[in-house]
């Protein structure tokens, strides 16, 4: 294993795709391994499966993503806990060292009440594992805004032990990708790279095609002391081809490796 920080391919990223097609996109293309968004599509629920394709393919599986959508609400147990649960045993059993979640939605009452604490209880049986809280952001409707997180989109305010940095969100949210980096502090543990336009909602980008700085928060890692990995998520559900996809992917991959690559310096 080099020295140079991971660059993942998540799963969500080959959408709708199956998480198969993710593994050979990312020994195709020469990313250092996936990001598992566990879903309703039966191969990310299961670690024998998973397993099978690191092998395959000869790419691990590095992060897994705890099944936190609305669409992935009955993926394993209706209970958020469950789910996070098994989420971290999965990481566990293939030996990746990042589990994202999200925070709580506002209807799941008793999971908010005790999150941070239940976090913490996870974490101590699962000592290897950093559980990665990601920053969200308010959704705009009808010209309307609301944010169906508890106690907010934003992590931070709260504080927890390790952190997701998702440049698309941070775009939704009308955030700077480096300020909220900042606030993350030693706690950055995993970064999401995507990008957007800051028009309100999660687009999902090819980093360099929105308006977050991604190639300068990408460079200002190192300084940062960061020890976890990159995973792109991009949306390439429009593509009109495998050849666009395999495209995008590609694109993504290189500027990720290119700006790595060149560190600036961070003001503490």
């Amino acid at each position: 294993m080099t020295s140079r920080v991971p660059v993942l391919l998540s799963s969500s990223s080959v959408f709708p795709e199956r998480t198969a097609a993710a593994f050979q996109l990312a020994a195709a293309l020469g990313y250092d391994g996936v990001e598992v968004m566990v879903w309703t599509d039966a191969v990310s629920q299961d670690a024998g499966a998973l397993r099978g394709l690191s092998r395959h393919y000869g790419v691990p599986v590095l992060s897994v993503h705890a099944p936190c959508l609305l669409v992935t609400q009955r993926v394993w147990s209706p209970d958020p806990w469950e789910r996070l649960r098994r989420s971290a045993e999965l990481a566990e059993t293939l030996e990746a060292p990042t589990v994202v979640v999200h925070p709580p939605f506002t209807w799941q009452r008793d999971y908010a009440r005790t999150f941070r604490e239940g976090l913490g209880d996870i974490a101590d049986r699962h000592p290897g594992l950093r559980l990665a809280v990601e920053n969200m952001y308010p959704v705009r409707m009808a010209g309307r805004q609301f944010v169906p997180y508890v106690p907010g989109w934003d992590p931070t305010d709260t504080g927890y032990p390790a952190y997701t940095l998702d440049l698309s969100h941070c775009a939704a949210s009308h955030t700077d990708s480096l300020e909220m980096a900042d606030r993350m502090g030693a706690a950055l543990a995993h970064v999401h790279l995507g990008d957007g336009t800051g028009e309100g909602r999660d687009e999902h980008l090819v980093p360099g095609r929105g308006t977050q700085p991604c190639a300068e928060l990408l460079r200002s890692l190192a300084g940062r002391g960061f020890t976890g990995s990159v995973a792109v998520e991009v949306s390439t559900r429009g593509a009109r081809s495998r050849a666009v996809r395999e495209a995008d992917l590609r694109a993504a991959l290189d500027f990720a490796r290119q700006h790595l690559s060149t560190p600036s310096p961070v003001d503490a």
